[in-house]
């Protein structure tokens, strides 16, 4: 121990490591599918920043993340809910904890483009059950 820090550090050979690539966000110009309702544009359609000023882009969602279900909800009533009133659903999934409990978020897929718009415009903000 009769170098300083700095000695040690500067005696050390650099690897040369870099740190990994970003991971991108959800919803990004890269991403698939469509969260509440919003879908990303396609990444061959480019749009400008003055374009979305003026024209708002069209977005034609299947997949909506609906949030705040109690706690014994199943995919099932999940599933026949937005069937009866929506459209078509292709697959229900809901998030569980580590103990196997439901946190009352679930993913819906609808079979048809557009019903995850439908859904989003009918539900958003809305309790379903009235409780």
């Amino acid at each position: 121990m009769d170098k300083s820090l700095d000695e040690i550090i500067a005696t050390k050979p650099k690897t040369g490591r870099r740190a990994p690539p970003r991971r991108r966000a959800p919803g990004t110009a890269t991403g698939r599918g469509a969260i509440l309702g919003k879908a990303a544009p396609s990444p061959v359609q480019k749009v400008s920043a003055a374009a979305t000023k003026a024209a708002a882009v069209p977005t034609i969602a299947e997949k909506i993340i609906v949030s705040g279900l109690p706690l014994d909800v199943n995919e099932a009533q999940v599933k026949d809910l937005f069937a009866q009133t929506i459209g078509p659903v292709r697959d229900v999934s809901l998030t569980y904890n580590a103990q196997g409990k439901s946190k009352g978020t679930a993913t819906v897929l609808f079979s048809r483009k557009g019903d995850g718009n439908k859904a989003y415009q009918q539900y958003n903000n809305r309790l379903i059950d009235g409780s």
